[in-house]
């Protein structure tokens, strides 16, 4: 078969820009520590919200989802619902999430409700939330300061009051 020489030439430099954006990606992903949110669990949407449901902590007091496991070392359980995640809502009159600095934070978080999106500003944090799914993601805080988290998928008419906020402390 006879391929012209421009369309030879269109072809190779196609398969030169895919294998460049791959390895754009692949080195990008080592180089700033991106983490792919991963799917631990299932829970009931329905029953999350109950103490002791389904083996999380979802349904505790809202103190006691903020868990250190040993020094430096902290589980979060966020449930988000519309419009608020909880804990840390501060406008919704919940305190703040607050750890150490040098912190390992792990973070499990589900809906009870519909979609919603999270994301830790200034971290690699960032993904969807979606009912009856468990999905967790970790980050290490050496900065002290405030690391806001919001909503990044429209959940409904109050979706920009669904923001809370994280402290590190020094």
């Amino acid at each position: 078969m006879h391929v012209e020489r421009s369309e030879k030439m269109f072809f190779i430099a196609s398969a030169a820009l895919l294998v460049v954006f791959a390895l754009a990606v692949g080195i990008s992903g080592f180089v700033y520590g991106i983490q792919v949110p991963q799917p631990v669990g299932l829970v009931d949407p329905k029953t999350v919200a109950t103490p002791g449901a389904d083996g999380y902590h979802f349904g505790d007091p809202v103190e006691e989802r903020i868990r250190e496991l040993a020094p430096g070392r902290y589980e979060v359980y966020i449930l988000a619902q519309m419009w608020k995640f909880s804990p840390g809502s501060i406008g919704y009159g919940e305190d703040p999430i607050t750890v150490p600095v040098g912190s390992t934070v792990t973070f499990y978080l589900t809906s009870k409700d519909v979609q919603h999106g999270f994301k830790l500003q200034g971290t690699n944090i960032s993904m969807m939330v979606l009912p009856g799914q468990v999905s967790k993601l970790t980050a290490t805080f050496d900065e002290p300061g405030e690391y806001d988290f919001v909503c990044h998928e429209y959940c409904g008419a109050a979706h920009q009051t669904m923001y809370g906020r994280l402290i590190v402390e020094p």
